[in-house]
């Protein structure tokens, strides 16, 4: 008798389970039954004018609310894997999404995506430190839909973007009062309570808040717990003659989320491997560390890494719209949020070894001597065992905080001229962003285990009997890195946009211009004794790398301009035939910008990007759809790479590369019967390098972390009592750096939404559901070691990546009210 390996049948299963989902429609295409046209979604991202999605000459996603709440497990990545060209990896947790777009070269978080939360960024310039947008806002119970716009003139108005903008749209009053409140339970100690409630406050004026408390011990438990909490609303003024309002929003949040990195896989297969006590090591995380702490030149420092990425503070803006008569109109925004941000990041390895090591081992890759002569023991006094591995790593304390003021303001124009109807802006943006970065990096020992014991080590000469500490309390190396830099970003930009509309034509043309103002702060650093009381320490634990209190800095500055053109024409009542094609720019992340020998800052260039887009759009009774063809040209691209220094500190290294990619996308949503709907899509992409000025022979490879194929298809069935839902994300294989040395297999993540509506006392209609996140509990690797890039290998015992999170259940109780 033969039985098969657990993984090969959860492989198995897992294409099974993709191909039923991907095969489904067709299936279904003779049974399919009409129910009339759907409501068509209307788009109010980056225009002046809404439309339909099937009449904007560019390419559109929107995600409502119902959709956001069975597709979102954990964070923005699980809602931003479902749109089209998007690849979010959310490996890490609930925060700081890596955000892939189009086959741009990216670092990860969302630098070519800005996040935007009713039209207002939520941070106006990237690039001042490293964190990602999603660090300062949560999604709650208040969001009504999310609208994703990539391509012609939806780049140029209000903060602007080079290749979409991610826009959430909240929930606003109106003369009917509602609510909804909602308790989720999951697996390894997660609670959740959610609220949103809108209507009437006085005549004209309404009224719309929501937030939530959570508690999370999971999805992986290392002893560090996720919790916080976020409150959002709104202020809504109609004006009594019907021409205009004003919108007052505010956000407080109080949170602290839990960041997972790669950790230590089998060098064969890549899976979760033992560790010393036997079980898989799903993350080498703990609280233990939380209590190491050194000597400085400027006193004690103690490390915060248990808190892990934090927020603290709010924004408050103010938007509003007036029709002035005569087809004329003004609208405008103004944003102020100041945050106290801490990122705590683990590392995936101590910068020089990475993997791990046998007390002997250890010993050897540090010429330490013998394990003869050294004693290894935890810091409660008890011995490590002599057949334990141990693992070094890094944590880096990240104190980040951070203000930003935005303000837009537009004057509209509708008129009729030579057979078009005219919506005519001018517009103007300004921001100012200013964001701190002081980071200390520590150094510790522990053993290869989850929530692993720290430990000690001591060597002996084995001539004089001189003792030497390496170790203590868990701490290898103090101070092993130190950063105090301040970056400010000052935006002024001008646009104008022409959206015209005849019976069967539609024409988009418009311009922007923008000039970026920076200033540079940046402290120097060199090497202190900080502790000669202690005897025998190590030069590692002895001396630490801090601040000499100088700096270097600079001010930068370039002026860059887009133009945009787009165009539909509609076929037939049902397919409409589009074109974009632009000229955009990006502007070089301020944290880029390097400095000679003699202390003067590189040239600081926009970098410009070319995009091109051709495609139809079909909608007719049950069926819609799209498929577009994309072309995108980046050059004089400065990518920002936080890899190890050799040394067991960190480095920013920035390439100068170019870049040209080419691909398909296709979208799909069919009503196959009045209460089941498939809806999916496709995104067939090449992406490759045409420059690498710091390795040529990088030239002609495809970028890393960007797959050639991405997907997701999925069966829902709602019939307004029980509600079902399967469906999957597909990563397609993709390489861990710009060499293309390493690539890591393709995947699916397929998750399930089931529930049961009923109306609870007769009044209020309550739903009692289930989300399976991972329903198959795939372990793929969604990317090796970032912090090793092109020095990363292959085919050793050990290979560091980090691993999709684990299948989570999570049970939840909604009411309408």
């Amino acid at each position: 008798m033969t039985t098969s390996h657990p993984r090969a049948n959860r492989r198995r299963l897992q294409l099974l389970a993709a191909t039923a989902v991907m095969l489904a429609p067709s299936f279904a295409l003779a049974q399919a039954v009409s129910s009339g046209a759907e409501v068509e979604e209307v788009i109010v991202t980056g225009t002046s004018r809404a439309r339909a999605a099937m009449n904007t000459p560019l390419a559109v996603s929107a995600i409502d609310e119902k959709q956001l709440q069975k597709v979102t497990a954990a964070g923005q990545a699980d809602i931003l894997n479902t749109v089209p060209t998007i690849k979010a990896d959310g490996g890490g947790g609930e925060v700081a999404a890596n955000v892939f777009i189009k086959g741009l070269p990216s670092g990860g978080q969302y630098q070519f995506t800005p996040l935007e939360y009713d039209g207002i960024p939520v941070l106006s310039t990237f690039g001042l430190n490293s964190s990602a947008y999603d660090v300062y806002y949560r999604n709650d119970l208040g969001i009504e839909r999310l609208e994703f716009v990539r391509g012609g003139v939806s780049n140029l108005f209000g903060a602007g973007s080079v290749a979409g903008l991610i826009n959430y749209i909240s929930k606003t009053g109106s003369d009917h009062a509602e609510g909804v409140a909602q308790v989720e339970v999951a697996e390894k100690g997660r609670v959740r309570a959610d609220f949103a409630s809108s209507g009437p406050l006085a005549q004209n004026l309404y009224y719309a808040v929501s937030g939530f408390y959570r508690y999370d011990e999971g999805p992986i438990r290392t002893g560090l717990d996720t919790k916080g909490y976020q409150i959002r609303g709104n202020l809504k003024y109609k004006l009594p003659d019907g021409t205009g309002s004003i919108t007052a929003y505010a956000q407080v949040i109080d949170d602290q989320a839990q960041f997972f990195l790669p950790i230590p896989l089998s060098g064969a297969d890549r899976s979760r491997i033992p560790g010393n006590d036997g079980h898989d090591v799903l993350s080498v995380q703990t609280d233990r560390v939380g209590a190491l702490g050194f000597q400085t030149p400027a006193g004690r420092f103690q490390t915060s890494i248990d808190d892990g990425v934090t927020a603290k503070g709010g924004a408050f803006a103010l938007a509003g719209e007036k029709d002035l008569g005569d087809g004329w109109g003004v609208n405008g925004k103004v944003k102020y949020s100041s945050y106290k941000h801490k990122f705590g990041l683990w590392s995936d390895g101590d910068g020089v070894i990475n993997v791990p090591e046998t007390l002997q081992s250890f010993l050897s890759n540090r010429n330490l001597g013998s394990v003869a002569n050294a004693t290894f023991t935890h810091p409660d006094g008890t011995p490590v065992l002599a057949n334990a591995l141990l693992f070094a790593n890094r944590v880096t304390d990240r104190n980040r905080p951070a203000t930003d003021f935005t303000a837009e303001l537009n004057v509209t124009k509708k008129l009729t001229a030579g057979g078009f109807e005219h919506s005519l802006t001018l517009g103007g943006f300004y921001a100012n962003a200013i964001a701190k970065d002081f980071n200390v990096t520590t150094t510790y020992l522990a053993e290869f285990n989850n929530e692993p014991l720290l430990v000690n080590v001591v060597t002996r000469n084995p001539t004089t009997g001189a003792q030497t500490v390496v170790a203590q309390n868990g701490l290898l190396n103090a101070g092993a890195g130190y950063v105090n830099n301040k970056h400010d970003a000052e935006r002024f930009a001008a646009y104008f946009a022409d959206q015209m509309e005849s019976e069967r034509f539609i024409l988009d043309i418009g311009g922007r211009v923008e000039r970026l103002n920076g200033d540079i702060s940046r402290e120097k650093t060199q090497t202190y004794i900080t502790d000669l009381s202690t005897p025998n320490l190590s030069t590692a634990l002895r001396d630490v790398i801090w601040g000499n209190n100088t700096y270097l800095t600079a001010k930068v500055h370039t002026t860059e301009w887009a133009a945009a053109v787009g165009a539909l024409y509609k076929l037939t009542p049902d397919l409409n035939v589009y074109a974009n094609a632009s000229r955009g720019y990006f502007f070089p992340e301020l944290r880029a910008v390097s400095f000679n020998s003699l202390g003067q800052p590189a040239t600081y260039e926009g970098e410009i990007i070319k995009q091109a887009e051709i495609g139809l759009k079909y909608s007719h009774g049950p069926l819609s759809g799209t498929l577009s063809g994309l072309y995108t040209k980046l050059t004089n691209r400065r990518q920002v790479l936080f890899v190890n220094d050799g040394a067991g500190g960190f480095t920013e290294k920035v390439n100068i590369v170019a870049t040209r990619s080419y691909g398909l996308e296709a979208t799909a949503d069919w009503r196959l019967t009045p209460d089941l709907r498939f809806s999916g899509n496709l995104t067939l992409q090449n992406a490759k390098y045409t420059a690498f000025d710091t390795t040529p022979a990088n030239i002609g490879n495809y970028l890393e972390r960007q797959p050639k194929v991405l997907y997701n298809a999925g069966l829902y069935y709602d019939n307004g009592t029980v509600d079902a839902s399967i469906f999957t994300n597909y990563t397609g294989n993709n390489y861990t750096a710009a060499n293309d040395a390493i690539r890591l297999k393709g995947f699916n993540i397929v998750n399930l939404d089931a529930g049961y509506s009923f109306k609870a006392m007769g009044e209020y209609r309550t739903r009692v559901s289930v989300n399976v996140f991972n329903l198959l509990d795939t372990d793929a690797t969604t990317e090796g070691s970032p912090r090793q890039d092109v020095n990363q290998t292959a085919g050793g015992a050990y290979f560091v990546g980090r691993p999709v999170l684990p299948r989570r259940i999570t049970g939840r109780v909604t009411v309408n009210f």
